[in-house]
């Protein structure tokens, strides 16, 4: 390191069990991670909290919880992987027409279940990418225009470093844990 390059790094986190993405990769792989490494992050974000804490809306006015946010992307997870680019014919898990923010307005059911949901898609969406090339595509329901896997890749790392932000503020709000 050069005298000019700064000396403070962030501390590394004794019980941290993610994956880093990695430095120097291919771009499926880069993508693949970073994708993985924010759903590693928002999960410890949801862990070691009584299941009736994950319903709080701990930052009001917002409707926002974490319970609503892991039902939120079980549901993002299966439209962009399962029905936009698999075209699987699957029910969506929590949008209504009536009330298209359902997952977050409706915190029915247990917390735990929804966790579990959301892995199961998350794992259903790892087994997609696994199988297409970066160049495939899907059709994209409203527009009918194809969306290619590297685009959804780099969409969903984004919505889960948004709602990853989310779950940081709520998760300090419930308990004061901070990092991941």
């Amino acid at each position: 390191m050069s005298a000019s390059t700064p000396q403070h790094f962030a501390p590394a986190l004794a019980d941290d069990a993610r994956t880093p993405p990695p430095a120097a990769a291919g771009e499926r792989e880069t993508l693949v991670a970073f994708l993985d490494w924010h759903r590693a992050t928002f999960e410890a974000k949801c862990s070691g909290l009584a299941p009736e804490r994950l319903s709080e809306r701990a930052v009001p006015p917002s409707q926002l919880s974490l319970h609503g946010l892991v039902r939120h992307l079980a549901g993002v997870e299966r439209w962009w992987f399962r029905v936009q680019f698999a075209d699987e014919d699957v029910p969506l898990l929590y949008y209504t027409d009536d009330d298209p923010d359902h997952e977050f307005h409706a915190l029915e059911g247990d917390p735990q279940q929804a966790l579990d949901t959301w892995r199961a898609e998350c794992s259903r969406s790892r087994e997609i990418v696994a199988a297409a090339s970066l160049e495939e595509t899907g059709i994209r329901r409203r527009t009918g225009d194809p969306v290619s896997l590297r685009r959804i890749l780099v969409h969903m790392i984004a919505e889960y470093a948004r709602h990853t932000g989310h779950a940081d503020l709520l998760r300090e709000r419930l308990d004061g844990a901070t990092g991941w």
